[in-house]
């Protein structure tokens, strides 16, 4: 039974590590559309008496979808950019740090719980980075060699 309980205890980390990977896919700003068909039903609601609450509130209204309309057309080019991107770098780079963290957990004390299990995902991760980074330059060989003849 104490076997079992080294084991989790070393793949506790390795747990950890992938249910804060998959929090950050789910983070979500403010829904900015949302707070505008609000204001907006809010504004229907001001009896038309109260003028000048309703001309604050339609200049907040104005305000935020003059603020939305702005970070559409700032983040165009980079939206276009990121799709666009098809690795390179950012894999190679990726490659050789799981390598080099590879290395490093190496040299800890290999009679940690947790030694053996992070050791093997830590291959598992390189080996996956490797086929990234390996697709990736053969890509750009077969496009430059396309782009010779």
């Amino acid at each position: 039974m104490a076997a079992v309980a080294d084991l989790a205890l070393g793949l506790a980390p390795i747990a950890g590590g992938m249910a804060l990977g998959a929090a950050a896919g789910y983070l979500k700003g403010p829904d900015v559309r949302k707070a505008i068909k609000q204001d907006l039903e809010l504004l229907d609601h001001i009896p038309p008496e109260d003028a000048e609450r309703r001309a604050e509130l339609q200049r907040t209204i104005n305000s935020r979808i003059d603020d939305l309309v702005a970070a559409v057309d700032r983040y165009r080019p980079l939206r276009r950019a990121a799709a666009s991107y098809r690795g390179g770098w950012r894999d190679i780079l990726l490659f050789i740090s799981t390598i080099l963290f590879t290395g490093v957990w190496w040299s800890v004390d290999h009679h940690k719980s947790s030694w053996l299990p992070l050791f093997v995902v830590l291959i598992l991760i390189s080996v996956w980075a490797a086929g990234y980074a390996f697709s990736g330059l053969l890509r750009v060989l077969l496009g430059f060699r396309q782009r010779k003849d």
